[in-house]
């Protein structure tokens, strides 16, 4: 069983930047490849970002690229979202992720609750 608890939402101006991070707990995050996801008021979810187990590769929903990078540090079990150049539609509900496959998966097994990112115009 795998805890996932995001953390670093708020309210920003547009074209500012925020952090968040995803704090896991259980068994073999080194392993496990992350994602980030979220949920904008009346719309789908929507894919965010991905890593690999090693944080050697990466990826991007086309509506972020360039603006946020996805990261992680296996010591300290803990994946971080870092979004830059924000604008009013990145508002939503961000939520982290966790595979049981160390590799891109499509499918995620375990969520966390859920951070509020307010992105004002």
């Amino acid at each position: 069983q795998v805890q996932l608890v995001e953390s670093g939402g708020g309210l920003v101006q547009a074209g500012g930047s925020l952090r968040l991070s995803c704090a896991a707990s259980g068994r073999a995050f080194s392993s496990r490849a992350m994602g980030w996801f979220r949920q904008g008021p009346g719309k789908e979810r929507e894919f965010v970002a991905a890593i690999i187990w090693s944080g050697d590769s990466t990826y991007y929903g086309d509506s972020v690229k360039g603006r946020f990078t996805i990261s992680r540090d296996n010591a300290k079990n803990t994946v971080y979202l870092q979004m830059n150049n924000l604008k009013p539609e990145d508002t939503a509900v961000y939520y982290c992720a966790a595979s049981n496959r160390p590799i891109y998966s499509r499918t995620y097994d375990y969520w966390g609750q859920g951070t509020q990112v307010t992105v004002s115009s």
